[in-house]
């Protein structure tokens, strides 16, 4: 690569957007003001983190070499009443789209209005089930004219801004539908008509930018068609005039109470980025960037946690997931080398032999890139191209921006990685509880039943979300039964019980105004059956059920249609004759919501709390109430809820969601270590099985004041509020680990020739955060070092010289580079391949 050639890559590469773009395509890619692109995108949903956290994620996903962020838009979530528009605070979605372009980013605007997103009712505001006559999602008149207002307002919005990129704006993309081609043949032959009519809708809006369908074959004429999945290099569109798009590439996947946790291995994300750009793909976008937090009843599924970490590059609190966010950074940088050549000319891919494969991009001006992939499961494989020997391990692709030399394989990282933890917040007394930081607990007791004057009561068990329209997660259904003296159904509760089906997702049955039995659903199968023992007393019996729902169904075909709460039947058994009475008929007594929901609770200032006279705990339907200091620092915060049981929880009146560390994760599917080699899939990488699936939850540290902070919880299960404990996310370790015969850096293939030649592979240290520097060298070892971060130990080999070396030029500095070679180290084994692994602690 000649130097001027390798200058004008780089100033490829850095030169910032210019906004006023006339945005257009073609079967190769975006076209920007005439000069086709090549994009790496990143989804970042700006209610699921707050608005101070938004410049740094955007920063840090520019810095990781994204050049667009894409987000949906959440109908619910901004017309939570028809007609009544709600943009402020964490819904200011105008804001979030300027700061991206504050920063020189381009946005996707996935308008939807159907977002599945694992998000609660799949971003449909739940008064549209209630418009006479409406269908969701198909060629249904009421549901089109909604549809087509929101989809018009949002546009209308944008518009008065000129966020739009042919008026000066960021927005070079927006979406209609999404993944509707899943699921279009349940809605027969209304689902092309309705396709066809959101395809027009859209266009006729006159954004002066593409629009795309996701999953979408046959999207119509100019639509875009694109694909969601963890690979997509196969990926056709459906006309040859329309570029390769690539709209989620899964970073991770979501969790689910009661379920171990999912993991991408960076390896083989890397690996899917790389085969998409080799066979023609022009435009990725990694879903998730950064996957945030489930803030308030926003989850959907149901039971999708709180947590939206997705195994993100940026994580939930905001921090880099390290290496998973270096290494891709460095894909990033390695594509970009090649996008002259990328977009100048359509990919020739020849056999190098079983499972190989070699992809050119060559000009007739001389420009040339190349691709060179193993996609065997098994064998690394050294091949022959242009005259030249590779060794390429298995499910690998090595970039070659010169036809000749490799400056990344995505089987090898170079990129730091940490190892983070979560502090416990000390107390005065070195306790680990609460109690450092709160001024004592106060209470009320949530009633048994119905307690609100607008309970009714109806004939037969309602639905519901019909009944509650999600008002609330709670509802409870309420029945008298009256016992005579010689009913076969009185006793000790041996031989009687209360048998109740529910659709959930959560049920809790208390008789007589005492708690007897509760059932749970999962995200497999929300349905809830239990079998209550219970004493029945002579004349009247109390029967109060309290149904919940977690999160409302997101996806499916008529995913709206799924029901909640108790169906019945509702039984009385007795084992002493068999009798049956079946209660489902009976004229129930039902109550929406919680008297506490209904006092407004949530915000700590109502006078009816009480501290008299002790302090209830492992009692069910408890509402908690504290306050508490900040804790110090600007470390991201969380709160540990081991010893409480299920509930939802407030800070100074904002809520960080629903908490269940009750909802243990099974004991099966987790591995020590997980192959990145091979097709993934949701369920090859687990993690936290036997333990909680979420036990930690995000407290942003904008709704902290430095004193007089309210926590408020309702408990629904019972547990011990006085266990709760702050916890920081910390950085323990960063750790590197490079060999003497890993590809130079990506950053090296902007140097000349004579430099590069001269270089070795640098291994690179940097402190997460600005105000760091790095304290102590925990580990060094040139030679055969063993293990990985934070069990790094020496082999037969090595250098005596590394820890000293390394002292030398990282101890006091946020950041070091230090070449790998012995010339550095000295040869402790002549002979042998040498790698440097390094562990260090930043302060």
């Amino acid at each position: 690569m000649a130097a001027g050639f390798g200058l004008l890559l780089f100033l490829a590469v850095t030169t910032p957007f210019c906004f006023g773009a006339n945005v257009t395509y073609d079967h190769r890619a975006l076209v920007i003001d005439g000069k086709r692109r090549v994009l790496v995108s990143g989804s970042i949903h700006y209610p699921r983190s707050t608005p101070d956290m938004w410049p740094d994620l955007i920063q840090k996903s520019k810095d990781g070499g994204l050049d667009v962020i894409e987000t949906y838009v959440f109908w619910n979530l901004h017309e939570p009443v028809r007609g009544q528009y709600d943009f402020e605070g964490r819904k200011d979605l105008m804001k979030f789209v300027k700061l991206v372009k504050e920063a020189g980013l381009l946005v996707h605007l996935r308008i939807g209005p159907y977002v599945c997103a694992e998000w609660n009712y799949g971003g449909f505001p739940l008064w549209l089930h209630f418009i006479p006559g409406i269908v969701l999602r198909t060629n249904n008149e009421p549901f089109k004219a909604e549809m087509k207002r929101f989809t018009a307002k949002i546009v209308d919005m944008m518009k008065q801004e000129n966020l739009y990129a042919s008026q000066g704006g960021p927005i070079i993309l927006s979406q209609i539908e999404n993944e509707y081609g899943n699921i279009d043949s349940a809605y027969g032959s209304d689902a092309k008509t309705y396709i066809n009519w959101a395809a027009a809708m859209a266009t006729s809006l006159d954004t002066g930018v593409p629009w795309v369908m996701c999953q979408q074959s046959d999207a119509p004429n100019p639509i875009i068609n694109t694909c969601n999945g963890f690979y997509c290099d196969q990926f056709t569109p459906n006309s040859n005039n329309k570029p390769k798009m690539w709209t989620e590439n899964w970073s991770g996947w979501f969790s689910a109470f009661g379920d171990p946790l999912p993991y991408r291995p960076v390896e083989d994300l890397a690996f899917s980025v790389a085969r998409f750009y080799q066979l023609g793909g022009t435009f990725q976008n990694y879903y998730m960037y950064h996957g945030g937090t489930n803030f308030g009843r926003s989850t959907g599924g149901p039971f999708i946690t709180t947590s939206y970490d997705y195994d993100a590059p940026i994580d939930e609190y905001g921090l880099l997931r390290q290496p998973k966010w270096g290494h891709l950074k460095d894909v990033h940088k390695a594509i970009k080398l090649c996008e002259e050549a990328m977009v100048a000319t359509d990919p020739k891919t020849t056999s190098l032999g079983s499972n190989l494969e070699a992809t050119v991009y060559k000009t007739g001006s001389g420009q040339c890139a190349a691709f060179l992939a193993n996609v065997g499961t098994q064998s690394d494989a050294t091949v022959k191209f242009n005259g030249n020997s590779y060794n390429l391990p298995a499910w690998s692709v090595s970039i070659l921006p010169d036809c000749k030399n490799v400056v990344l394989n995505t089987a090898k990282i170079n990129s730091v990685s940490t190892m983070t933890k979560f502090v416990r917040q000390p107390s005065k007394d070195d306790s680990t509880a609460t109690d450092a930081f709160v001024s004592g607990w106060s209470w009320i007791n949530e009633p048994v039943g119905i307690s609100s004057d607008s309970a009714f009561t109806k004939p037969g068990l309602l639905e519901q979300i019909n009944t509650t329209a999600d008002q609330s997660d709670y509802l409870w259904y309420s029945l008298s039964v009256e016992m005579k003296g010689d009913e076969p159904f009185l006793g000790d509760g041996s031989q009687t019980v209360l048998h109740v089906d529910s659709l959930g997702h959560v049920l809790y049955a208390f008789i007589n105004g005492k708690f007897a039995g509760s059932g749970k659903g999962g995200s497999s199968n929300s349905k809830v059956s239990i079998n209550v023992p219970m004493s029945l007393q002579p004349g009247k019996n109390k029967i109060d059920l309290l149904s919940l729902t977690v999160g409302l169904a997101n996806y499916g075909a008529f995913f709206d249609t799924r029901g909640a709460g108790v169906t019945g039947p509702v039984q009385l058994k007795s084992s002493k004759n068999g009798s049956t009475i079946d209660l489902s008929s009976q004229q129930w007594t039902y109550q929406i919501g919680l008297k506490g929901e209904e006092l407004g609770l949530a915000s700590g200032t109502s006078s009816l709390w009480t501290t008299e006279p002790t302090l209830p705990k492992n009692q069910p339907l408890v509402w908690y109430k504290t306050t508490f200091d900040a804790p110090s620092g600007s470390s991201p915060l969380a709160l540990d809820f081991m010893g409480l049981g299920k509930g939802q929880a407030w800070i100074n009146g904002q809520s960080i969601g629903r908490y269940w560390p009750t909802n243990i994760a099974g004991n099966s599917g987790c591995t020590d270590s997980c192959n990145y080699r091979g097709a993934y899939s949701s369920s090859k990488c687990l993690k936290n099985c036997g333990k909680p699936s979420q036990q930690l939850y995000h407290v942003p540290r904008s709704w902290l004041k430095p004193s007089g902070n309210i926590l408020v919880l309702f408990e629904e299960m019972g547990g011990n509020p006085t266990q709760l404990s702050f916890a920081t996310r910390e950085t323990q370790s960063i750790c590197a680990r490079i060999s003497e015969n890993h590809p130079l850096p990506v950053d090296m293939w902007t140097s000349d020739d004579e430099t590069r030649k001269t270089a070795g592979p640098i291994l690179s240290l940097a402190c997460p955060l600005a105000n760091q520097v790095i304290s102590e060298i925990k580990f060094a070892s040139f030679g055969t070092p063993r293990g990985t971060c934070g069990s790094f130990s020496h082999g037969r080999c090595t250098s005596k010289m590394a820890r000293s070396v390394v002292e030398k030029a990282c101890i006091g500095s946020r950041s070091c580079s230090i070449g790998v070679s012995v010339s550095t180290f000295g040869d402790p084994c002549a002979g042998i391949t040498k790698s440097l692994a390094v562990e260090a602690s930043c302060t």
